[in-house]
């Protein structure tokens, strides 16, 4: 097959444009739908930038998630460039058959209706900490205050671990997901959650209670596969919603006319959180391996071959969402790629939607004149990291003079 070259970029580009924090870094709107980068160690790899690539990719069994048959696509300190097997349990890097055991035994406990069960919760667990924030007066970092503890709370809640002890695993999803630790670092905080979730489980067992993990024990799943379970939605329910949250509100306060929208259209909620989500695309890339050879975009990916899905890049692809790079919370725009797609679409998405429509309207209702206590430029961003988002967002609200 003759086809055009493709595109070539000298490595994953992950800098966002100077002013511009919420869109895709510069050089992906360029390569769509397909590029060559060269991988972690240099070896040559894919880039997908187009939607329907995107979408094909991620539903194609043909491409696996097994870490152990992917090279990194961006260098992590001290971590191999390639990767071992994933522990049992640990099913993002599985590929059916074993994957659908895994999500077969969970699918049922994060259902629609189940997670929407759960919504006066999550309700309360916000106005808690919007008193709170209330009580203490602004300045604040918003993310410490509001969107790291909503998510926590409600996820140790949901997997029934002590309300006490969310700040530790706060703290691990972080390490997890921080380019910057090392590899010591990451080992520590892995080791730490697994001991606590270790007797977690054994708890659970003899004396089970009204919770996930309770549940799951009655399953056929080892000790090592529910304590790596529990682990990985942990860690998946802290990070990302909290970044979203955080992320989504910074977007909202330089968009005043979509913040009104938020704030005080309530049939307008659900269409602008899935915009946010489409707007954001938080996830940097997602990452397959090619088990055979694969024709995709007139171009043949080899077996063996490393694939890397730019989500942020996906969801702004104007053939697919008309004006992509505007934020428009009343947007019909179902079908983005930040839950991801096929198989692997994120289990615990209706969850993160439930935590999203309470937390974004209640805080702007509760705080109108909520505003940044910074410049926008002096947010520090996440970057590098696996999630993009804000290492914090100082905000102020009542009278003007208490920030900016």
């Amino acid at each position: 097959m003759t086809t055009a070259p493709l595109p070539e970029l000298p490595g994953m580009p992950t800098a966002r444009p100077a002013g511009h924090p919420f869109d895709p870094p510069e050089e992906l709107a360029g390569v769509r739908p397909l590029a060559r980068i060269p991988l972690a160690d240099r070896t040559p790899g894919w880039l997908v930038t187009g939607f329907a690539a995107a979408r094909a990719v991620t539903s194609d069994p043909r491409f696996s998630t097994r870490s152990e048959l992917q090279r990194l696509v961006l260098p992590r300190f001290g971590m191999p460039d390639r990767m071992p097997p994933a522990p049992p349990g640990m099913f993002l890097q599985a590929d059916p058959p074993e994957h659908t055991r895994y999500r077969r035994l969970l699918t049922g406990r994060f259902t629609v209706r189940r997670m929407r069960l759960l919504t006066e919760r999550v309700e309360r667990t916000v106005a808690d900490h919007l008193d709170a924030m209330e009580r203490a007066g602004g300045p604040a970092d918003l993310v410490t205050a509001y969107a790291q503890p909503v998510p926590a709370l409600v996820i140790c809640e949901i997997l029934g671990v002590p309300a006490e002890d969310h700040a530790r695993f706060n703290g691990a999803a972080r390490t997890f997901n921080d380019p910057a630790a090392t590899a010591e670092e990451t080992d520590r905080a892995w080791q730490e959650l697994y001991a606590y979730l270790r007797d977690l489980v054994a708890a659970k067992r003899s004396a089970p209670t009204d919770d996930i993990l309770s549940e799951l024990t009655d399953s056929d799943l080892t000790e090592e596969e529910l304590v790596n379970v529990a682990t990985l939605l942990l860690a998946a329910g802290l990070d990302t919603t909290a970044n979203m949250i955080a992320l989504g509100t910074f977007a909202l306060l330089l968009h005043p006319d979509q913040l009104a929208v938020m704030r005080d259209e309530p049939a307008a909620v659900d269409k602008g959180v899935e915009e946010l989500m489409r707007y954001l695309s938080i996830p940097h890339t997602g990452q397959r391996a090619a088990l055979e050879d694969v024709e995709l975009e007139g171009h043949t990916i080899k077996e063996g071959d490393t694939v890397a899905v730019s989500l942020a890049a996906a969801n702004r692809d104007p053939e697919r969402f008309p004006d992509p790079d505007r934020l428009d919370l009343r947007r019909d725009a179902p079908g983005h790629l930040s839950f991801g797609h096929g198989v692997h679409q994120c289990l615990g998405q209706q969850l993160a939607r439930v935590e999203m429509r309470a937390a974004f309207p209640a805080l702007l209702r509760r705080l109108p004149d909520l505003r940044l206590a910074v410049p926008p430029e002096e947010v520090p961003l996440r970057s590098e990291a696996d999630i993009y988002g804000v290492e914090a967002l100082p905000v102020t609200w009542g009278p003007e003079g208490g920030g900016r």
